[in-house]
């Protein structure tokens, strides 16, 4: 990532409102997104199983979430063509590299939302 100066932004890096790798952030930033990922790094998943797997998820955000995480090929569908339906989702190479970076993101949040539920208490009981 480039760190921003005191020059003029340029569409090369994040920091730029041109840059187009904003549009690969807002993608993987999704709530969603940050837990499908690695849901899927395990290998090939039926869309039951996530939904068991990421709690809370309604079957509309996970739908909606999936097919964008396909038409960005940072995940693969594969329909089985059954009756009833079998279709299980992977991530791609794409994919996989991505979740190798988000996975220590999880594991920040799991080692600190405690903190983090701390800091919050603090500045809320100053403003009582």
């Amino acid at each position: 990532m480039t760190i921003p100066t005191d020059t003029p932004a340029d569409s090369s890096t994040v920091f730029s409102q041109a840059c187009p790798s904003r549009q690969a952030l807002e993608l993987v930033a999704s709530k969603w997104a940050l837990l499908i990922i690695p849901a899927l790094a395990e290998g090939a998943v039926r869309n039951n199983e996530l939904m068991r797997k990421i709690e809370g998820i309604s079957q509309k955000m996970l739908t909606q979430t999936l097919k964008e995480l396909v038409r960005n090929g940072l995940v693969l569908r594969f329909d089985r063509q059954t009756v009833p339906p079998h279709v299980e989702y992977q991530l791609s190479a794409l994919g996989q590299s991505l979740s190798e970076t988000l996975i220590p993101l999880d594991n920040w949040a799991e080692r600190n939302h405690q903190n983090l539920k701390t800091a919050r208490e603090r500045f809320d009981a100053s403003f009582m």
